[in-house]
């Protein structure tokens, strides 16, 4: 495992491109207010781009979800109230 590297919230700031460059790269950042951690960045899982994968998502979350008895109609005209 990669040692988190920290930064001060005020530096963080400042070069907060930076950081996100060094995030993007894989590497954990803790931010710290006045020598505590506060906060982490870590780098997200990328998106898959497998169109296969994506479909068999879909399908099994539709499939654990339902519109609890509404049709879609009533969804829509329910959100045209607001």
């Amino acid at each position: 495992m990669t040692p988190t590297r920290s930064i001060g919230a005020t530096n963080a700031r400042t070069h907060f491109y930076r950081l996100l460059d060094k995030v993007a790269g894989g590497e954990p950042v803790a931010i710290t207010k006045r020598g505590r951690p506060v906060a982490r960045l870590i780098p997200i899982e990328p998106a898959t781009s497998d169109p296969d994968q994506v479909l068999e998502w879909m399908r099994t979350f539709r499939a654990g979800n339902t519109l609890g008895g509404l049709s879609i109609r009533e969804l829509i005209d329910e959100g045209r109230k607001y």
